[in-house]
């Protein structure tokens, strides 16, 4: 239908987890399906859709539509914005008023097509808030009573759900539809694996050694992963291989996630069969404890590039490594090195160390950025090569970005084939939760490698950026990388403008990619303390190789 000037012009959201999807049968098709009847009845002229599929909607961050509405927002490309229900949009109720008052701010209105009210009116508004409070009421009522639920389970020896290395998670038969009975069963051929790892471990190991010995047997995760070095730590630190039950270890998970560790977990012993024995679970705990106890080496100096120094084999954050070497004099000399992190925490299986020297690598960047800031020429050769789009670069974006376009939508597809497979009941509610679980990590994995890629293109896509901005920002950084008195203060600002470094086979620095944009210049400005100029630049984002 074609756009009439006189038409109101809507944006769809629609989002459902898995979960919901399993318990209450509405999939997103279906919302999209109703929400654009409607649209149709009413005269709408529908502008887009935001679809959020699998994915949570206790916050607003982590989901890539709800970001791309705002920022729509922010131009008014539509009047009104559509949902089936109100908590499809947010399920807090400081989120969702704070959605609704932006888009007050831009006169476009909010509509729910289940709860009939409106929210530009004083009574609306306050019918509004009344329903957006209910709503966070009741989820964290449910929540809260699903918890003493699981903390009951915990306590009786049960296990509360989740895959476990070592074990397959079986579904026992119950009576109760809404609430799922799952018990441990070995699977013996990684529970072999369990055991090789504990005798490894208890038998003088570290981690590292553990993981590169495994690794290179063919060992895979749960997920069909590699073995890092938290995964060996996991294992020999997780009390269920010596037939316990652990829970409640982190509190208030969905708000502090790893951050509020509980001193007092619930341990009980469970009904599960164990795979070790307490004598060997004893004897690794002691192990654990020893060696908890070594206090960590401090070394001095400051490693600014560390995270945007990328390996030139697997394209893994580069992380320090050190060795040690022994002069003819006997005395010792700390030599430190930039090395790939995906060796590092998984061995030789899965890469080499690639090291650069920290020294060379430091300077390098420093000098590259100081000639830079210093030669006006050098700006704008950089200024003409970013107007005139330098194709090399963005070629391989484009490519990379459509891949994983690809790879998301056939993803979407199996997610979809998956739960018409469950409705139409060729396959149980454990197995469908297990296989969307999976699959909806994996989408997980992918937005959030896309995510980059698309601001990286949105940045291709800038007419003209003038020499007076590049400079503003590049003098900007300068003021405030003379000012930072730490080396945390200078290595946040390195990764506030340095995108990515790249490296060659011969372990000499190939690229520095800078990041520049609006947000970039004003975090300078404030860094520098430069606020005598007020007025906002045209919006700009460029990716740019020096």
């Amino acid at each position: 239908m074609s756009y009439d000037s006189n038409q109101k012009r809507v944006a769809i959201y629609a989002r459902v987890s898995t979960t919901e999807q399993a318990e209450e049968g509405y999939s997103i098709d279906e919302q999209i399906r109703i929400l654009k009847d409607f649209c149709e009845h009413e005269g709408y002229f529908i502008y887009d859709e935001y679809v959020d599929r699998g994915i949570s909607g206790k916050n607003i961050t982590g989901r890539p539509s709800v970001q791309r509405l705002l920022a729509d927002v922010e131009k008014k490309k539509f009047d009104i914005v559509l949902v089936w229900k109100m908590n499809r949009l947010a399920r807090k109720s400081l989120d969702l008023m704070n959605i609704v008052e932006k888009l007050n701010s831009k006169n476009i209105a909010f509509r729910s097509y289940t709860e009939k009210y409106e929210t530009e009116t004083p009574t609306g508004k306050l019918q509004f808030q009344m329903m957006a409070a209910i709503a966070e009421y009741e989820r964290n009522n449910i929540a809260e009573n699903v918890k003493m639920g699981m903390l009951a389970r915990a306590k009786e020896g049960r296990w509360n759900g989740g895959q476990v290395l070592g074990y397959d998670v079986v579904e026992l038969p119950n009576d109760n539809k809404k609430r799922k009975e799952t018990h441990l069963v070995v699977n013996e051929k990684e529970a072999n694996m369990v055991r090789f790892i504990f005798q490894m471990y208890t038998s003088g190991h570290g981690y590292k050694s553990i993981a590169n010995c495994i690794n290179k047997k063919g060992y895979v995760t749960k997920k069909g992963n590699t073995f890092s070095l938290n995964a060996i730590k996991t294992i020999v630190t997780n009390p269920v291989y010596a037939g316990y039950i652990r829970y409640n270890v982190r509190r208030d998970w969905n708000e502090k996630r790893r951050n509020n560790i509980n001193p007092d977990p619930i341990i009980q012993k469970a009904e599960h069969e164990p795979i070790i024995t307490e004598e060997m679970w004893s004897i690794a705990q002691s192990v654990y404890k020893s060696r908890s106890c070594k206090p960590n080496r401090v070394h001095d100096g400051e490693f600014p590039l560390t995270g945007i120094m990328r390996c030139p084999v697997c394209g893994a954050g580069m992380v320090i490594g050190r060795t040690t070497n022994t002069l003819k004099d006997g005395t010792k000399r700390v030599l430190e090195y930039y090395v790939c992190g995906a060796w590092k925490n998984k061995g030789t299986l899965v890469c080499r160390s690639n090291g650069v020297r920290t020294e060379y690598a430091d300077a390098f960047v420093l000098e590259k950025l100081q000639r830079l800031m210093r030669s006006d020429n050098l700006i704008k050769e950089l200024v003409k090569r970013v107007n005139g789009r330098n194709e090399e670069m963005f070629a391989p974006l484009q490519r990379e970005y459509d891949l994983y376009q690809k790879q998301m939508k056939d993803l979407e597809n199996k997610l979809s084939k998956t739960f018409d497979a469950y409705t139409d009941e060729l396959i149980s509610k454990a197995m469908y939760a297990d296989k969307a679980r999976n699959l909806e990590e994996e989408l997980h994995r992918l937005r959030e490698q896309i995510e980059p890629l698309r601001k990286q293109m949105a940045g291709n896509t800038v007419e003209n950026v003038s020499y007076e901005v590049i400079k503003d920002v590049l003098t900007n950084f300068s003021l405030a990388f003379k000012k930072a008195l730490t080396r945390e203060q200078r290595k946040r600002l390195y990764h506030l403008i340095i995108h990515k470094i790249t490296i060659g086979e011969d372990r000499k620095i190939e690229s520095i990619q800078l990041m520049l944009n609006n947000s970039i210049l004003e975090e300078l400005k404030i860094g520098a303390d430069d606020l005598s100029n007020d007025e906002s630049s045209a919006p700009f984002s460029i990716l740019i190789a020096i």
